[in-house]
């Protein structure tokens, strides 16, 4: 006779069937019968992290790459809290994730056990959809749900909650995932009111984000500026953007206020597509939130849920924007590619330059440098055509978890991970984890030993004069942190370079490399 399939099975089948094909996890005993149950189901790899943050980090990467869901396994809610801050950023990137967390057996939570935690409280925040399984019979539905929600646009984390219970009783096979609605059409009114601030003569700027800078909707928002005379701005933070050699160069907004608000001035109207109003990271004394000239008219052509190629390409129409882009708004036209250095100091103008210079076609650039990367995006416009996905919560810690994630979703793309030191600390288990799979990443640690972002907040904040006190907290130097060692420890390969002639032979050296690279570069 044969064996009836449980619960936990009846959910990994319904998940595999529903496309979600990786599963990145840091299990415990409640999970148990859902790890056992990946041996019996073709189509699911699992991937283990050494922490949870780690976990919810790749599923992030991995999501912004692959355009679908991979589900994560955690432990209860201590678990879950421990993947808190990349799902806040998960989140943030509209990144499609089933977020799958054990849960105590449904009789045994009114006994208060020791992990017992209010589990749905810690999900809630970061969760467009939320559900407690209360059957095994209809956990593979409840499964299918969650497909289905974190495939809704523009992309959303789906918090399925598993009592142990659930997975262990007899299931009831795979469940259908329910059809995906389409993104909702922008509305007529918002585009009347686009086309008329173009044609008013005032300044304009087409602010966009997610697909809005994709290749597709940078060029027809590219047309719309060649024929009004618009001017193109990406968010400051954004899950992902394709770049490079033979595409439509964009920058973003400055991340330090007084230089977003200086970019921002000249504009009487700020036109989204895909992008939220800009308003500062933080509040500072004296200045405003709203980043945008007070006077100015922000119209929302098109939500981030909503279809904001079809607006686009609606708006162009409506302006009687050319077919074709204007050649000399592609790269590499609009900028030369930098050339290697030769001489100099180690420094942030520098390293763009190399990395301009030796990005390979196809890359995936995960970019957590906080304030040594600042300028590395304007240097590398017409490097080889690549992808640069960034931290859009805020919340450190992402990068190194990102860029494996990353790697997972496109083995045959080299992954470049631009590494802040003080972040990369906060999950540098995910070494490891690119390790064990033999990943195909080359970390690039920006080692200056300090939390140097927040020496420039306590300016921008007013907090002047910091004394011992202050300026200890915001050091990394005693003991300074030895990354190559650390690296090594987890099993990946790694130089320190301190000079610019070894950090371009290094960086080439890791490139032609195959598998995981750590270079520590001394700032």
């Amino acid at each position: 006779m044969a064996e009836t399939m449980n619960g936990a099975e009846s959910l990994v089948r319904t998940l595999v069937a529903g496309g979600v094909e990786v599963c990145f996890t840091n299990p415990g005993t409640s999970e148990m019968h859902f790890v056992a149950a990946l041996d019996r189901v073709e189509g699911m790899a699992c991937v283990l992290f050494l922490f949870e943050g780690g976990a919810t980090g790749a599923a992030d990467g991995y999501a912004r790459m692959a355009d679908k869901p991979a589900s994560t396994l955690l432990h209860l809610g201590p678990g879950l809290a421990n993947g808190l801050a990349n799902l806040h950023n998960a989140r943030r990137a509209r990144s499609p994730i089933v977020n799958i967390v054990g849960e105590h057996a449904t009789y045994h939570r009114i006994h208060d056990a020791p992990l017992t935690s209010n589990i749905e409280g810690f999900a809630r925040p970061v969760s467009a959809w939320l559900r407690m399984g209360t059957t095994a019979e209809a956990i593979a539905a409840d499964g299918a749900d969650a497909i289905a929600a974190a495939r809704t646009a523009p992309g959303r984390i789906a918090t399925l909650i598993l009592p142990a219970d659930t997975a262990w009783n007899p299931g009831t096979g795979v469940a259908p995932v329910p059809a995906i609605p389409e993104r909702a059409r922008a509305g007529d009114d918002a585009l009347k009111r686009a086309v008329a601030a173009l044609a008013s003569g005032a300044p304009v700027v087409l602010h966009l984000s997610d697909r809005a800078v994709r290749g597709e909707g940078r060029r027809i928002a590219a047309r719309i500026a060649d024929k009004t005379g618009a001017t193109l701005l990406a968010m400051a933070a954004n899950a992902r953007i394709d770049r490079g050699a033979g595409t439509v160069p964009i920058e973003r907004l400055p991340y330090p206020i007084d230089a977003a608000i200086e970019t921002l001035a000249p504009f009487r109207h700020v036109i989204l597509v895909g992008a939220t109003p800009p308003v500062g990271f933080f509040a500072y004394p004296g200045k405003p939130s709203l980043l945008s000239a007070p006077d100015a008219e922000t119209i929302v052509l098109a939500h981030p849920e909503e279809d904001q190629i079809e607006a686009l390409e609606r708006l162009a129409e409506a302006v009687g924007a050319s077919a074709e882009v204007a050649p000399d708004r592609m790269a590499p036209s609009a900028g030369p590619r930098p050339e290697l250095p030769t001489s100099g100091a180690l420094a942030d103008a520098a390293i763009g330059q190399v990395l301009g210079a030796l990005i390979p076609e196809g890359a995936i650039v995960c970019d957590e440098s906080i304030t040594t990367g600042r300028n590395f995006f304007g240097q590398t416009h017409a490097a080889a055509p690549h992808s640069w996905l960034q931290l859009g919560g805020g919340a450190i810690g992402l990068g190194i978890p990102m860029a494996t994630g990353a790697a997972v979703a496109c083995p045959d793309r080299k992954v470049i991970s631009l590494q802040a030191d003080g972040s990369a600390l906060y999950t540098a288990q995910a070494l490891w984890t690119q390790a064990r799979e033999r990943l195909d990443v080359v970390t690039l640690i920006w080692s200056n030993r300090s939390y140097a972002i927040l020496r420039h907040e306590l300016t921008n904040v007013g907090a002047t004069n910091p004394g011992p006190k202050a300026i200890g907290m915001l050091t990394l130097d005693d003991p300074a942190i030895d990354w190559v060692s650390l690296a090594k420890g987890f099993g990946v390969e790694a130089r320190r370079v301190e000079n610019l002639a070894d950090f371009v032979d290094v960086f080439r050296v890791s490139l032609g490399c195959r598998g995981p690279f750590l270079i520590e570069v001394a700032l």
